[in-house]
């Protein structure tokens, strides 16, 4: 069985000496990056698995470097996991409207960040392996298997984590999917975990794609509506 390969880009001695034993104990090879620049050049030279990566770097910031991760074609599609201190909304929007995959708040639990880790790469190690699904409609198309959306012609690039909300939502329609469903289906965890992560992500899908997209059902969840 292949070792998981982990970068874990922070510049605390202390914390990431805390994950990497954590996550090495867990069956990960992980390799630590202090700066933002030694983590880009890292990352691009021996891509990993999947990337923990803090917000707060002393050179290139985090936002930064996902940014520059999703615009080089041989790495764009890792999962990226950010790591802030940063309790405001709007970073949290920023980071995944530049493509991060989930974002964890610090002061984290191991056992959190370990959840959210696995279904990543639980759903990574999808991608190759299912028989293409195909959901159309008169401007949306989205195929599962390649990971494509197209709307109204125009291809769009959603993070690992906005797809699979996506297409959770795509296969529940005409139901309803309350958020502690979705978290449970989508990131593989309790409905112990903050709820508002995934009205979060609904944001960046919606803003992404068109508002209209997905429909609130106040005191439910969520429904995909699509366009006909």
């Amino acid at each position: 069985m292949t070792t998981e390969r982990i970068a874990l880009v922070e510049d605390d001695d202390d914390l990431s000496g805390t994950l990497a034993s954590a996550l090495e104990r867990d069956g990960f090879a992980v390799t630590v990056y202090r700066t933002g620049r030694d983590g880009l050049d890292g990352i691009l030279g021996d891509p990993p698995d999947l990337i923990l990566l803090d917000l707060n770097l002393p050179d290139l910031d985090g936002l930064s470097v996902c940014r520059e991760l999703r615009d080089t074609e041989a790495v764009h599609d890792l999962p990226i996991i950010m790591l802030t201190a940063r309790v405001d909304e709007s970073d949290r929007v920023l980071g995944l409207d530049l493509g991060a995959d989930d974002y964890v708040t610090k002061p984290f639990s191991l056992r959190e960040l370990r959840s959210r880790i696995r279904a990543l790469l639980r759903r990574r190690a999808l991608d190759g392996g299912v028989p293409e699904d195909e959901y159309s409609d008169a401007r949306l198309t989205v195929r599962r298997g390649p990971m494509d959306v197209v709307v109204d012609g125009d291809e769009i690039r959603l993070t690992t984590r906005e797809f699979e909300l996506l297409w959770y939502l795509i296969t529940t329609r005409p139901r309803v999917a309350s958020r502690e469903q979705i978290l449970e289906r989508v990131w593989g965890l309790s409905s112990e975990v903050e709820t508002r992560t995934v009205d979060v992500h609904i944001r960046a899908l919606r803003k992404k794609i068109d508002q209209d997209v997905v429909e609130t059902v106040i005191g439910v969840g969520y429904r995909f509506r699509g366009f006909q």
